[in-house]
């Protein structure tokens, strides 16, 4: 595989732009999308109304995103949408069905504080499947995998685990028993298992297991469970442990103490790769000195991506927050980003998709004026949302997803 893929960096008119961000970056087989609001493109103003408005604004944005580049919204594997109210999701699902016609993308729910828009409801951004790859690859016609088992949760509304290229996207998983489709009884231990148990169970029906795992996104209803759920998550890996990045939930589906959404390494691939040529593709996990340590992986790569856990605004030499000042916090979590990529021999023009969890949506103006500063090319696509606490009290957290042109080896 060349070592000169190219990052596409693309914005229609026919979605509401922004200064901050792309609005979608391919790299590979892949389309990172940033989260769409519910703004009316042609007016730039906020669809200000019901839910089921606002949700399907979100939608056709994301729709124009996706026709602009010559793809459709069956292609789309992953979808996250973000609500100021879990109790708005049946309304949002009456809405969210009718622009699919296959098997559903992967999803993951969350309730946050607040949304980049004041009037806003609802948020949500995509990761879309990306057949023809981008130059010098050559255009394939790759086949997007969906898949479920009895062994874990199943959903109206999603599929549990779907395929394409070298990656699997799953379901954020939630403490329910499949057999009975109930929340489990029990404290924030017993749930935790409970959701890595389903994970496992998708995982094993798949034909992998947890080490595949590259990254994954813990959504806590109560920050100081932490250290509880990262010692279940302990019980899980066997010595190497995937990025994580974890966001406080304002509420969660059913009323869940925990939710965890992984992606995963798929060596074997999606028809027609060859899988003698790709199955044993490595997974590369890296740690710098000139990061905060964390009980997990500063940087997982596998393939063509690299996979960067949240960052919070620590200096790494002192384990402790830089600063009360936001502009401050934001400059030290970038920095933090930016050792961790020149690390494993990248830029940060490399990024591809950027999230950030603030503890007050307000502090986005002075964000941004130092966000912008650390990119020189076209910018990321972005997510933005603000969440009740931050680990350690912060005020900004920030995670990333990056391109790999060299992939892993033994390339194919």
């Amino acid at each position: 595989m060349s070592h000169d893929i190219i990052k596409v960096s693309r914005n229609t008119a026919n979605a509401p732009q922004s200064a901050h961000s792309t609005q979608t970056v391919a790299f590979s087989h892949y389309n990172n999308i940033s989260a769409q609001l519910p703004v009316n493109p042609n007016t730039g103003d906020i669809v200000v109304g019901n839910i089921k408005a606002q949700a399907k604004q979100c939608l056709t944005n994301i729709k124009a995103i996706v026709e602009s580049i010559g793809h459709v919204m069956d292609d789309m594997v992953k979808i996250t949408v973000f609500v100021k109210n879990i109790d708005d999701m049946d309304a949002i699902d009456e809405v969210y069905a009718t622009f699919f016609s296959a098997p559903l993308p992967t999803r993951t729910v969350v309730a946050v504080k607040a949304l980049p828009l004041t009037d806003a409801l609802v948020q949500m951004d995509a990761l879309i499947s990306n057949g023809e790859g981008t130059a010098p690859q050559a255009p394939c016609p790759l086949v997007k995998v969906s898949r479920d088992t009895q062994d874990a949760p199943s959903c109206a509304m999603s599929t549990q685990t779907v395929a394409f290229s070298h990656y699997n996207n799953l379901s954020a998983q939630l403490p329910i028993e499949p057999t009975t489709g109930k929340l489990i009884a029990g404290d924030i231990t017993q749930q935790t298992e409970q959701c890595l148990n389903n994970i496992k169970a998708v995982l094993e029906s798949i034909n992998h297991v947890m080490g595949d795992i590259v990254k994954t996104t813990i959504y806590l209803k109560d920050l100081a469970d932490i250290a509880a759920v990262n010692e279940v998550c302990s019980t899980f890996f066997n010595g190497y442990v995937p990025a994580r990045t974890i966001v406080n939930a304002t509420e969660l589906p059913m009323g869940a103490l925990v939710q965890i959404d992984t992606v995963v390494s798929h060596g074997d691939g999606t028809p027609p790769q060859p899988q003698e040529d790709s199955r044993f593709i490595v997974i590369e996990a890296s740690n710098t000195n000139n990061a905060p340590t964390a009980p997990y992986s500063h940087t997982v790569a596998f393939s063509h991506y690299n996979h960067v856990s949240g960052q919070l605004p620590i200096d790494a030499t002192t384990g402790e927050i830089v600063s009360a000042d936001v502009a401050e916090q934001t400059k030290q979590c970038l920095n933090n980003i930016k050792a961790i990529i020149e690390s494993v021999a990248h830029v940060m023009d490399d990024v591809v998709k950027v999230n950030i969890q603030v503890a007050n949506i307000e502090d986005m103006d002075a964000i941004d004026q130092v966000y912008n500063t650390f990119f020189k090319q076209d910018l990321p696509a972005r997510t933005v949302f603000a969440v009740s606490t931050l680990p350690m009290g912060a005020q900004v957290q920030i995670d990333a997803v990056i391109s790999n042109c060299e992939g892993t080896p033994p390339q194919a």
